[in-house]
């Protein structure tokens, strides 16, 4: 059971690779979030029930009658919000695995008669394999994904790379306005990019903030080949970053979207530790803040402060600047030849 958000379930559909690789007759069913359900519902053997959670009460009764008379021999609860928790209450279980004690927020752990165990620092990604552990599956050297995309989206983003040639993907919007970089130093980023060679691409979801951002950003600069934010659909966009050279983004969805397809991706953090939720196969170009902004902000290192501790303010990223940036671009090109 996980619901939410986009970088999640692309963290959790790493567990799900590593089920169906070891345990190939495994049935598995995934209550996930209506709009997450877009991008994994390609995903082979696997029985999908989607959780609206905007139907409020009726997407409990909905998922009550679709799990009704099933047992299931495990329950993964790797999700700690209450609105996951009480939902879980109408699934049947043998074992109901949550989180260790430290990671078990909102009274996760009345809900559940097992716990994964603890595990200090872990990436979220790291946290959901800890639930393939306690399943007592083998373990894999490194995540892999297989999110099967239509043809459709195949021949979109083979279309816009023979339009754009070599390309970067800036994906300006986080879910989150605070979280997100200054326009201007996108722009600027995306000229430093453009005298690299590289064309560049705006991408992101249909909503307002990431309508907004975009417009701000090519109001900088003309350095913008394309824009197809909210043009995309989810599979859509996940080839568009397959394609792409490299990916600029905030913590955001289309960040882990990239990695899943293996193309390196500069995440650009303030208020959330990156080693727990940066691009899980490119923290070493992570360009971060999280830091100094904690330690400022609590007189403590982030070692010392609970896991996940985030960062507050409205203008933190801010203090990301441009030639930080523009350095990781140029390592990013060199490391990935």
């Amino acid at each position: 059971m996980r619901l939410s958000a986009i970088g999640d379930v692309c963290h959790a559909a790493a567990l799900v690779h590593r089920i169906k690789t070891h345990w190939p007759e495994a049935e598995l069913t995934w209550v996930i979030g209506k709009i997450e359900y877009q991008l994994m519902k390609t995903l082979p053997d696997v029985r999908f029930i989607v959780f609206d959670k905007k139907q409020g009460k009726q997407a409990v009764a909905d998922l009550k009658a679709a799990v009704q008379g099933e047992q299931f021999d495990a329950l993964l609860m790797m999700q700690v919000a209450m609105r996951a928790n009480l939902a879980s209450r109408v699934i049947k279980a043998k074992q109901r695995i949550g989180f260790d004690w430290a990671r078990s927020k909102e009274l996760h752990w009345l809900f559940a008669n097992k716990r994964v165990k603890a595990h200090e620092h872990a990436h979220v990604l790291d946290g959901f394999m800890d639930f393939g552990d306690a399943l007592g599956l083998p373990e894999d050297p490194k995540p892999q994904w297989n999110i099967p995309v239509p043809d459709s989206s195949q021949r979109y983003a083979s279309a816009l790379a023979e339009e754009m040639g070599r390309f970067a993907v800036i994906s300006p919007a986080a879910s989150k306005e605070e979280r997100n970089w200054l326009p201007e130093r996108y722009a600027e980023a995306a000229e430093y990019l453009k005298s690299k060679g590289l064309a560049v691409v705006l991408c992101g979801g249909p909503g307002p903030v990431d309508r907004k951002l975009a417009d701000a950003i090519k109001s900088h600069t003309d350095a913008i080949s394309k824009d197809i934010v909210g043009e995309t659909s989810l599979h859509d966009m996940l080839m568009v970053l397959k394609q792409a050279e490299l990916v600029i983004a905030p913590d955001t969805g289309p960040a882990h979207m990239a990695t899943t397809v293996g193309t390196p991706v500069i995440g650009l953090y303030a208020h959330s530790n990156p080693r727990r939720t940066g691009p899980y196969n490119s923290l070493e170009f992570v360009v971060s803040v999280y830091d100094e902004c904690i330690k400022e902000q609590t007189g403590k290192s982030w070692k010392q402060l609970p896991w996940g501790k985030r960062a507050k303010g409205t203008s933190l990223m801010s203090r990301i600047n441009t030639n930080a940036v523009t350095e990781m671009i140029n390592r990013v090109l060199t490391d990935t030849k």
